[in-house]
């Protein structure tokens, strides 16, 4: 839990992109919306051993989004849920929002690839380049789908040799 916190005041200010990577244009909320699951991320401190994981997007009361993160913490046989909140820091069609799962403490969720016919994939990252998750609407992804994610992130900098293949099954 402490590294938890540590990560968190980390965080805090870090409401930006890392610096040549820019978010999606012509982001649809509505269609974002709903369950997605954890295909692959770079390894951090609070998603650490976790498997099965998902991450769930539904509107809150005040216009912004209520965070689901859910996983398997197969070290423990327990199951780990974060609930958060998020907004836009720009304008709703630029998939880039503000995200915090503790008090005013706010990180980046900037979405770097999408699927804009039919939502079925996601890049997204953080701040840094730290920090990069492979999202999908199925527990799987094509080897097509996953070798163009992976060479547009490996192409912004991001370190893709050292993603973590996350188990769903």
């Amino acid at each position: 839990m402490k590294k938890a916190l540590a990560m968190l005041f980390l965080l805090v200010g870090c409401v930006k992109a890392p610096h040549g990577v820019s978010p999606v244009k012509e982001f649809k909320l509505d269609r974002y919306l709903g369950k997605w699951y954890e295909i692959a991320r770079l390894d951090h401190s609070f998603e650490r051993g976790l498997a099965k994981v998902s991450a769930t997007y539904s509107m809150r009361d005040d216009g912004g989004v209520k965070v689901i993160n859910k996983g398997y913490l197969e070290a423990e046989s327990r199951w780990k849920e974060a609930e958060g909140r998020a907004y836009f820091v720009k304008s709703p069609d630029v998939g880039f929002l503000k995200v915090s799962f503790f008090g005013p403490f706010y990180g980046s969720y900037v979405v770097i690839d999408l699927d804009k016919e039919n939502y079925n994939y996601s890049l997204v990252c953080g701040p840094s380049r730290d920090y990069l998750w492979i999202l999908s609407r199925t527990t799987t992804i094509s080897d097509g789908v996953k070798a163009r994610l992976i060479d547009k992130a490996k192409a912004a900098g991001f370190p893709t040799e050292k993603l973590i293949w996350v188990e769903q099954e």
